[in-house]
């Protein structure tokens, strides 16, 4: 009876004081549990919901790869610009490899220059033109659309490059028509045979999968070995 007494004075004393009861406060806080406004998580989540990884992700953006989303703007904004130092660069680390890995001897400049040249001035320039005019006039990525793709680049655009490149190699060089049509004679076929050998199985995957504006970047990604290869064919005596 003492102790019943001593429960009910110490609770009313408690309630007197503001203090509630063990129980009670124990059920509030397992019925509404208590919000950390300032949590450092809270805040941690509220800054990545605003952060751009969470923008909208239908939009292109470059993922793991750095640069790819300012290239791909670039390609739609210019395309001509893009692509042509796209093959720039393709065209001078091709050379660069066939001549640090290849040719041995002295670094040979003006070779260096001379090939970069090209990649900016006519593969990139004529590869956006062509490939945009074979696209447009041959539609979709069935087999028989990509083999007559893949045909046309071979035996009509490969010859037709070819030439330009060694007629291009020649006007640096300073010879004449005569040598450069020798030139062409000489090399033509086994320049266009090494072509064969990589290109038509390339051009296989790059009609089928690759989209028209990242065709060049494709190309050059491969043609990189290629052009150490024509490097060297280019520029022999």
């Amino acid at each position: 009876m003492k102790l019943a007494t001593l429960l009910v004075v110490g609770l009313s004393a408690a309630s007197a004081f503001g203090v509630a009861p063990a129980s009670t406060t124990l059920k509030k806080s397992l019925s509404k549990p208590a919000l950390v406004v300032n949590s450092p998580l809270r805040t941690k989540d509220a800054a990545a919901a605003s952060s751009p990884l969470f923008r909208d992700p239908a939009v292109t953006r470059g993922g793991a790869v750095p640069g790819w989303a300012a290239y791909n703007e670039a390609l739609d904004k210019n395309p001509l610009t893009a692509k042509a130092c796209t093959s720039l660069v393709g065209w001078a680390l091709g050379d660069l490899l066939a001549q640090l890995f290849i040719s041995g001897g002295p670094f040979d400049m003006k070779r260096f220059l001379t090939l970069s040249v090209f990649g900016f001035i006519y593969h990139g320039p004529s590869g956006h033109y062509f490939y945009n005019w074979l696209d447009s006039k041959i539609e979709g990525t069935g087999a028989g659309a990509v083999a007559t793709k893949v045909a046309i680049d071979q035996i009509f655009w490969c010859p037709i490059f070819m030439s330009v490149f060694f007629a291009y190699l020649g006007l640096v060089n300073g010879d004449g028509l005569a040598a450069i049509g020798d030139k062409i004679k000489n090399d033509l076929l086994s320049a266009c045979q090494g072509s064969w050998k990589v290109w038509p199985l390339v051009h296989a995957v790059n009609f089928k999968f690759i989209s028209t504006k990242h065709r060049l970047v494709f190309i050059n990604g491969v043609q990189i070995a290629f052009n150490m290869f024509l490097s060297i064919i280019g520029t022999k005596k």
